[in-house]
């Protein structure tokens, strides 16, 4: 899955829509850095967790 998101896009927490929005910041193999909207920059664990990459439109 990490290799399908990119620095800069926008990604949701599948599990965790109280977080927000998020930009992804970085990626490192299954690492991805994401700033979210409420929760603020939180590295997440692609292997475990399968961000939902949002559209450049979704709001």
């Amino acid at each position: 899955m990490s290799g399908l998101i990119e620095p800069g896009m926008r990604v949701r927490h599948p599990d965790r829509p109280d977080w927000g929005i998020g930009q992804v910041q970085s990626v490192i193999g299954d690492r991805i850095t994401v700033n979210f909207e409420h929760a603020g920059k939180l590295l997440i664990n692609a292997a475990v967790v399968a961000l939902d990459i949002l559209d450049a439109d979704a709001d």
